[in-house]
């Protein structure tokens, strides 16, 4: 299941000029925002790849919803991970788009600027004080007023560090770095005190590192980029100084989530981002990392961390836009997120829900620990990936930021490239 943000090369597809008249539940074309009416009609419920794992809480939440509204019937369907992205643009493309549909901020973008996604600040502005701020926004797209999807299920993570490695260092293991100027002082220091063979991180920076540090990714009306600003440039130099050091991973240029995780397990690296999940891979395949394993926040400078945010969209063109968007309220609202919450490890987007003692009460266990900690961490989290940034993009700035790691580019050069090559790509989006 897409519990964080997937990485869809397909994604890409979706930036279509999808023909409006093209477009709707049913494909007459109709449709209406006015949510106010009788919650009655047949409506399809489109999920990402969640059926295999939870087939009967979705089933007991479909019943109760026709339940509350006996005029209503709701048809399910849930598609695999895989291709998510071209289905939902060939079904707009072809007007058989859902009337709700389970989406991320980056594939409702281009399903808004084609008018096929539902303003909820209009239709549906009584829910918006239900919800986080943080997430409410994220579904708004720059440069078009509005929000787009109703806020769903939320992720983020801590970091986790190695407590024996930071004592080798001389490290205090018990003062994990609050700060990127602490940050980037200990990967020093730990390459140091391993003659290059200990590496801090083994990742890249990426968008969201980017936003993280305070730079400002994109102008305000959503027409440019803007990552190759000072403290950007500021950052990536810093990066080059871990890479020259080996205070960041040789194989970084080329990392995945996956093999970053393996780095550290295997003691190669002293920390990485992760999650509850993370914490039960340690205690079976490396024992000896989960006896030393430290947890501690995100980094970020602007006292935001990164969460990964799902939605639930609502098609403009529905014929039945109060069952629309009663049922896209009712899945989200804050008794189904909570119940949902607690099958997987993942948190409500819903206002006060995170102050449940499910999310705040330590029993001992570290799953719980690092529950509590994001749990906390996510009531003023902020999703730092511009909901314009696709796929493409990102492979823009990975091949620059390589380069200017490997001294081929100057750091303002590359970035000046990546934020003119995407700048590129925004427009061919239209």
């Amino acid at each position: 299941m897409p519990i964080s943000r997937r990485t869809l090369a397909a994604a890409a597809a979706l930036c279509l000029a999808l023909p409006l008249s093209a477009c709707g539940s049913g494909g007459d074309g109709g449709g209406s925002t006015d949510a106010s009416g009788k919650v009655e009609g047949d409506i399809t419920f489109q999920t990402w790849n969640l059926r295999a794992n939870f087939k009967d809480y979705f089933e007991g939440v479909i019943a109760d919803f026709e339940k509350k509204y006996p005029d209503t019937h709701v048809k399910w369907v849930d598609q695999p991970a895989e291709g998510y992205a071209d289905k939902i643009s060939a079904d707009a493309a072809g007007g058989t788009l859902p009337d709700v549909v389970n989406v991320s901020p980056d594939l409702v973008a281009p399903l808004a600027k084609a008018g096929l996604a539902l303003d909820l600040d209009k239709a549906a502005a009584k829910y918006k004080k239900e919800y986080l701020a943080g997430a409410w926004a994220s579904h708004r797209i720059p440069g078009m007023t509005g929000t787009y999807a109703f806020p769903w299920y939320l992720n983020t993570g801590p970091l986790f560090y190695n407590k024996s490695l930071f004592k080798k260092a001389g490290l205090d293991p018990e003062t994990p770095p609050k700060t990127y100027d602490d940050l980037f002082a200990d990967a020093l220091e730990l390459a140091k005190k391993s003659d290059g063979k200990v590496a801090t991180l083994a990742n890249v920076p990426t968008i969201e590192d980017f936003g993280r540090y305070g730079v400002e990714l994109m102008n305000k009306q959503g027409t440019a980029f803007a990552f190759n600003d000072a403290k950007g440039v500021q950052m990536l130099a810093k990066y080059k100084e871990l890479y020259d050091a080996k205070a960041l991973d040789p194989q970084a240029l080329t990392a995945t989530p996956e093999s970053s995780g393996r780095k550290f397990l295997t003691e190669a690296v002293a920390m990485n981002p992760g999650s509850a999940l993370d914490l039960g891979n340690f205690k079976k395949q490396a024992p000896n990392l989960y006896k030393n394993i430290g947890i501690t926040d995100q980094i970020t400078s602007t006292g935001h961390v990164n969460m990964y945010v799902m939605g639930v969209m609502v098609n403009s063109k529905t014929r039945h836009t109060p069952a629309a968007v009663a049922f896209a309220h009712f899945v989200t609202d804050a008794e189904h997120q909570m119940s949902f919450a607690k099958k997987v490890a993942i948190f409500p987007s819903t206002a006060g829900s995170l102050d449940d003692p499910y999310f705040t009460k330590e029993d001992g266990t570290d799953e719980t620990r690092v529950r509590v900690a994001a749990a906390k961490s996510l009531k003023n989290a902020v999703n730092y990936t511009p909901v314009l940034f696709s796929e493409q993009m990102k492979t823009a700035l990975r091949n620059e930021v390589a380069k200017a790691l490997q001294g081929k580019e100057s750091p303002k050069a590359a970035l000046d490239n990546a934020v003119k090559q995407c700048n590129t790509l925004l427009q061919q989006q239209g």
